[in-house]
């Protein structure tokens, strides 16, 4: 244990020494109902816990997800926030894009660049791209075996993008692939 940790451990005791002494002087006499009390909020704090944890599980089951139709067509439904996001199985692994009609270019986050096998620090950053945050640097990739429901692509370039992105945008470089429709609150894909 380092001195960071022994330090921590000793404010979590004094924390506990200071509670449990006003505990004590407060309920005097009457311990059962404080721990009645602890126990409440105990359960409360567990089931608070427990709530947050099925919620964790069960988010991505809840919301709509893209399925592959007959005919090699591929149905995204909007997400509550307006956008459409399509998951990309690359190299065997699923990578979550923003689907970006604005966008000429397939930019990867840092993040999924890394899922990727990709080390951002090692890239040369020649290129720019204009972002809604600003300008950033990219360095160029090439990804293989691109899988998009049943239909696959064996290369696609894209850009690994050095700034700050929260999720990895698929723009018009995969999209013009496809004919695109926008039905009701559906995108559908056919190739």
């Amino acid at each position: 244990m380092d001195s960071f940790d022994m330090g921590r451990v000793t404010y979590l005791i004094l924390l506990l020494a200071f509670v449990g002494g006003w505990v004590i002087v407060e309920f005097r006499g009457r311990m059962g109902s404080a721990l009645r009390i602890a126990m409440a909020w105990g359960l409360i704090f567990l089931a608070v816990a427990a709530g947050y944890g099925l919620w964790t599980e069960m988010a991505p089951t809840l919301s709509p997800r893209q399925e592959a139709l007959e005919g090699g067509e591929i149905s995204i439904p909007r997400a509550p926030d307006g956008h459409y996001y399509i998951t990309l199985q690359i190299e065997g692994t699923d990578i979550r894009f923003m689907a970006d009609t604005g966008a000429s270019s397939v930019l990867l986050s840092a993040r999924d660049a890394r899922r990727l096998g990709i080390d951002p620090d090692s890239l040369i950053y020649l290129g720019t791209a204009r972002t809604a945050n600003g300008e950033v640097r990219t360095a160029r990739v090439l990804l293989t075996d691109v899988r998009l429901g049943e239909i696959t692509d064996l290369t696609l370039p894209a850009l690994v993008n050095e700034g700050d992105l929260d999720i990895s945008l698929l723009g018009m470089s995969y999209l013009r692939r496809f004919d695109i429709s926008i039905s009701g609150d559906r995108m559908i894909l056919r190739r």
